[in-house]
């Protein structure tokens, strides 16, 4: 009989325990070495102990770790300009998580059309896969059954249509819509990308219809698909974005980034945070911005991606019995598997490679962004000795 735990028993967790990690590596309490492509479901941006994280957050941890919003904050200023100028936006919102940053950007998409004098404008079109979060709105924005079952009625407002399909958009939006949200990469959903001509559509379509278009990139943003955003490959704006996981490089800390229209109504009293921004996330989160800004940074990201997919495409052609299709952008990548992915990523985990379930019988690949082409490699043979095995064990069953 299983030991009882004082946990809440709301995770199936693996049975591994890992004491430290070094760069792509995580290494157990006995001391065995895992390739890390799961990076804390892509949080882990810059691998593990990076050494400037490392020291901000010394450094950081002798002057100030919180103070709440009461007071005038230079940590928030700084990183807000430093997104601001990097990206659309004209103002930021820190928080302490992506489901926060959604929570932000919903409210902040439904206070838009209230100012303006449209009280019924508060739904928002979403898409079948998604996730954005574990609130009672985020469950209700990703619309996923296993999310929503037991928590009583879904909160209003959410409008759920298939994901790709530019048509079905067009024929949900009502005189009550308010936006229209969407991750440029699914990630939970099974690492379905939405594409340029469809991210382009649903921008053409909220300009049509006066609405606002929301980006999810809590976890395609911050460089994992090879730009600072997921939606830049596709040469569209945003007027609002939720961003975390890779901003903090391992601490806890998001954002929503919007333009000055859309933030103008969010004015004092209207939302807040009593951690959000904190003196530590700010310091943190600048030193992440400090590495992922450099020249060269996302331009070795595409490389390493580009030696990662190729890689994976000729595991595809090898084993097409056990692998289906590699999709996702960037160090953003998935392996749909004809096996249970459950059992690929179990013999993935016994060559010492880690991933991370996705829908669709996907494996998600998320590896930290300084991975090196020769990492990739190695976990590349690593998959392929979990693939052969498996497929062995095909053979030796239909035998």
């Amino acid at each position: 009989m299983a030991e009882a735990t004082p946990l809440f028993e709301t995770y199936n967790r693996i049975p591994l325990r890992f004491e430290r990690g070094e760069g792509v590596w995580l290494v157990t309490e006995s001391g065995e070495r895992y390739l890390d492509f799961a990076a804390g479901i892509a949080v882990n941006s810059l691998g593990h102990s990076h050494p400037h994280l490392v020291e901000t957050m010394k450094a950081q941890a002798e002057k100030l770790w919180h103070l709440s919003n009461l007071y005038e904050s230079p940590g928030q200023e700084k990183l807000a300009a430093r997104l601001t100028a990097a990206t659309f936006a004209d103002k930021v919102f820190f928080t302490n998580s992506g489901a926060e940053a959604l929570e932000c950007a919903i409210k902040t998409a439904r206070r838009y059309h209230y100012a303006k004098g449209h009280p019924e404008r508060f739904h928002i079109i979403t898409f079948e896969g998604a996730f954005h979060g574990r609130t009672l709105a985020t469950i209700a924005a990703g619309g996923q059954a296993k999310y929503l079952e037991g928590f009583g009625p879904k909160a209003p407002g959410f409008d759920q249509i298939p994901f790709g399909d530019l048509d079905l958009v067009k024929a949900a939006i009502t005189d009550e819509t308010a936006a229209i949200l969407i991750e440029p990469v699914q990630g939970e959903g099974g690492l379905r990308s939405a594409g340029r001509e469809f991210l382009q559509g649903l921008r053409a379509l909220c300009d049509e219809h006066g609405l606002l278009l929301i980006l999810d990139e809590v976890q395609c943003g911050v460089g994992r698909t090879g730009k600072l955003f997921a939606h830049e490959w596709a040469g569209i704006t945003p007027d609002i974005m939720a961003v975390a996981k890779g901003i903090g490089g391992g601490f806890p800390l998001g954002a929503c980034l919007a333009t000055a229209e859309a933030a103008a109504p969010m004015v004092a009293g209207t939302h807040g945070t009593t951690y959000g921004g904190n003196p530590m996330a700010m310091a943190i989160g600048n030193a992440v911005l400090d590495i992922v800004l450099e020249d060269g940074f996302l331009e070795h990201v595409r490389d390493v991606a580009l030696v990662f997919r190729q890689g994976l495409a000729s595991l595809q052609d090898r084993f097409p019995d056990i692998i289906e299709d590699v999709r996702g952008e960037g160090l953003m990548l998935g392996l749909k598997a004809r096996v249970p992915h459950s059992e690929l990523l179990a013999a993935m985990r016994d060559e010492h490679v880690l991933g991370v379930l996705a829908g669709d019988n996907v494996i998600r690949l998320l590896p930290p962004l300084t991975t090196t082409a020769e990492e990739a490699r190695d976990g590349i043979a690593r998959i392929e000795r979990a693939a052969a095995k498996l497929q062995q064990e095909q053979l030796k069953k239909s035998a």
